[in-house]
């Protein structure tokens, strides 16, 4: 078409949800040409060059500012490559009759729904109970963050047993400490395992002791590595398990995360009978029986050291309350998201930035009074 790159607005229908692989040459040119003008980029339905169904993108794809989807939002839209390519996403409704979605994605109404405000006749044990295997001597902070997340979300009580005893005794006096092994913390809901605690015989004996349990448990970090050498560790449990790698990390349990994000965390899910909770852009979280979440909150500023620590707590604290796994995955990953998007408003944000926003945010997604928002 001749005055491709003077045109005010490009509207993209060249491959439908149902295209697959990449555009070929003619339609590489037409999208290099649009994309060369001033005009605004509108996708229709989904980006083309995008797969509708992964988020997939082989080579060129149409770079929207808009995509106005039907019917649902397609999962190519929010997750992967393709998530980049969608710009802002407008869903219309067209009265479609559609089948139950497999993979969801959270609202501020949904997250908040899911995490129960304490009642007049709660006590600290009513009200979950984490118990939080974390940190060294080495890594301290590591134990200081995730105790002080799972503090600030949620339980009535939380339980340290650890080697970094000193530092979360001084940073959250709050927290019952012991130096012994996990057996010796007292009663527990669930628990929280791997950030900073070292990978040798000592820790992993620790780590079998606590997947031995009958509890629901939250694997991260040193913990995955250790479950990626003895996956027998987590695929023998019958509690509620919650794994939480990065891409490096998944790649450790045999097979990369691929293009597919959502199809890949599905995969490991189901392998080893355990929730995965995949970082990233758009956080994947996926349970053995197929169901899946795509987080939609967050920001780059949380790629940043000791961020995952806190969302280990914050799923810990969501577990003890009795969550099922794959929904307090979700909901903790929204909330993750949510308190760095809140924390990024400052600036540059350090992980200890988001245990002490927590509260503020907790409070804006119940829609009450937060105080200011740098207290």
């Amino acid at each position: 078409p001749t005055g491709l790159e003077h045109a005010d607005l490009v509207l993209d229908g060249i491959v439908g949800i149902g295209g697959r692989g990449g555009l070929r040459p003619p339609a590489v040119a037409l999208v290099e040409r649009a994309a060369a003008g001033p005009g605004l980029m509108v996708a229709v339905d989904v980006p083309s060059g995008v797969d509708a169904s992964t988020g997939a993108v082989h080579g060129t794809a149409f770079p929207a500012q808009h995509t106005v989807t039907f019917g649902a939002l397609k999962t190519g839209l929010v997750v992967g490559d393709g998530r980049g390519y969608a710009g802002e996403v407008h869903l219309v409704d067209i009265g479609l009759d559609l089948p139950p979605a497999d993979t969801h994605q959270l609202t501020d109404a949904d997250a908040v729904a899911r995490i129960r405000p304490p009642a007049s006749d709660d006590d600290k044990y009513s009200q979950g109970v984490v118990g939080v295997v974390a940190g060294s001597s080495v890594y301290p902070g590591a134990a200081v963050l995730c105790t002080g997340a799972a503090l600030r979300t949620r339980p009535g009580l939380v339980r340290y047993a650890g080697t970094a005893a000193a530092g979360v005794r001084a940073a959250w006096p709050e927290a019952i400490v012991t130096e012994g092994r996990p057996g010796d913390a007292g009663r527990v809901q669930s628990w929280v395992v791997g950030p900073g605690m070292g990978t040798d015989d000592d820790a992993h004996s620790v780590l079998a002791e606590v997947l031995a349990s009958d509890l629901p448990v939250l694997v991260d970090a040193d913990a995955l590595t250790m479950a990626a050498r003895d996956p027998d560790l987590v695929r023998r449990r019958q509690a509620p398990t919650v794994l939480t790698p990065h891409d490096r990390e998944f790649a450790r349990f045999g097979f990369e995360v691929g293009a597919d994000r959502v199809g890949g965390a599905r995969r490991l899910a189901a392998d080893l009978g355990a929730v995965v909770l995949l970082k990233g852009d758009a956080t994947v979280v996926a349970a053995p029986d197929g169901a899946a979440y795509v987080n939609a909150t967050g920001t780059p500023w949380l790629a940043t050291a000791g961020t995952g620590d806190v969302l280990s707590g914050i799923v810990g604290a969501l577990l003890a309350t009795g969550l099922p796994a794959d929904e307090a995955a979700a909901v903790a990953a929204h909330v993750h998201g949510r308190v760095g998007q809140l924390a990024a408003e400052g600036g540059p944000l350090i992980a200890g930035d988001l245990v002490r926003r927590l509260p503020a945010t907790l409070a804006r997604l119940r829609g009450a009074p937060a105080g200011r928002l740098g207290d």
